[in-house]
């Protein structure tokens, strides 16, 4: 969008937020399939008393990256090449790049990959506290628009993406 084509103005906080609590109703429903999906692979048999047995370490492992992997699909076909997913198209949200254009594959691969900071860093706080208030850092990628200049999220500052106002894109 180099000629001259006016780059649009990132989309109200509300409305990104508003998007942000649809799109985790749409993933826990992703997850929540394919976890369904993935248990007979991962959960051992139960013993002749009926107990309930705890998958091994390495299956619990295996779900976790694969359900990992599957959220990151999911993010990078539906932030890519100009396509949006459903919470995006209902509050009129496109994620275009820095010069207005859709981003490529590996850019929302990044985004994707940027927005675990917050889980991480509650997990490694509650990890080494064990204070149940280390899970508000799960909110840290969302906080960061509260002192963003531009009111971007962490995740879309460090992979060089916003939301914007698909109403005004050309």
């Amino acid at each position: 969008m180099s000629d001259g084509a006016r780059i649009p103005r990132s989309a109200p906080l509300a409305r990104r937020l508003a998007s942000l609590v649809y799109e985790l109703l749409i993933a826990s429903a992703i997850v929540l399939v394919a976890g369904f999906a993935l248990t007979p692979l991962m959960s051992p048999v139960a013993g002749p008393d009926h107990a309930l047995v705890t998958p091994a370490p390495w299956a619990r492992i295996a779900g976790f990256v694969a359900l990992v992997a599957l959220l990151g699909a999911y993010g990078a076909v539906g932030w890519s090449g100009g396509r949006r997913t459903l919470p995006m198209k209902t509050w009129r949200l496109a994620l275009v790049d820095v010069a207005g254009a859709p981003p490529t594959p590996s850019r929302a691969l990044v985004r994707y990959a940027a927005a675990w900071i917050g889980p991480l860093v509650a997990l490694a706080s509650y990890a080494t506290t064990h204070s149940r208030w280390a899970a508000l850092a799960v909110a840290l990628n969302y906080a960061w628009a509260l002192i963003d200049r531009d009111r971007q999220f962490l995740h879309d500052r460090l992979a060089g993406t916003r939301l914007v106002d698909d109403r005004e894109r050309p």
